[in-house]
């Protein structure tokens, strides 16, 4: 049972699961940004050297409960050393002040007026953590505009491609692989 503060694993969870699945190689180190429950990271945690990060500290538990090694930090405080793969399902709805709850879940899904306050956070910083032939799997929604989050990562020094998508309820779920 998910913590009622932490976000429960849903549709963009499992589409970033499957491309996780996908792309990552057997005992490459990854590196997965705001981790919630821990069900993408654990489920890679057999065949890859998995360390987790989240602000919330329920979400924190949950994932050290499934046998994630996960830290308490935001986006990449803290952080040290390279990673072949990072995983980010970023609070990506647009959310303006007044629409804020205030509370721990808050952090799974407030991503500013625009959707992208937080990816641009992660892109400033993925670059300094990112091995050398490394890859990032980030989950986008329609509702964050793929186009400029693209562009956004291609000023970040980045070449976007679209690697899976799934149509979910009036949305269209983008996982974007850049390297």
């Amino acid at each position: 049972m998910t913590h009622p503060e932490v976000y429960t694993p849903a549709e963009d969870t499992w589409l970033l699961l499957r491309a996780a699945l996908k792309e990552c190689r057997d005992g490459e180190r990854v590196l997965e940004i705001g981790c919630g429950s821990g069900t993408v990271s654990g489920a890679l945690c057999q065949r890859a050297r998995v360390l987790a990060t989240d602000i919330n500290p329920h979400a924190v538990q949950e994932a050290r409960d499934r046998g994630v090694e996960v830290i308490r930090t935001d986006l990449f405080s803290g952080i040290c050393g390279q990673f072949d793969l990072i995983l980010f399902n970023p609070p990506y709805l647009p959310t303006n002040p007044w629409e804020r709850m205030d509370d721990w879940l808050e952090y799974a899904l407030d991503g500013g007026p625009d959707g992208r306050a937080i990816i641009s956070g992660f892109l400033s910083g993925v670059g300094r953590v990112l091995a050398p032939a490394g890859r990032v799997l980030l989950l986008v929604s329609s509702l964050t505009g793929l186009p400029e989050v693209c562009m956004l990562i291609a000023q970040a020094g980045f070449t976007p491609e679209v690697f899976m998508e799934e149509q979910v309820e009036g949305e269209m779920l983008t996982v974007i692989r850049f390297s």
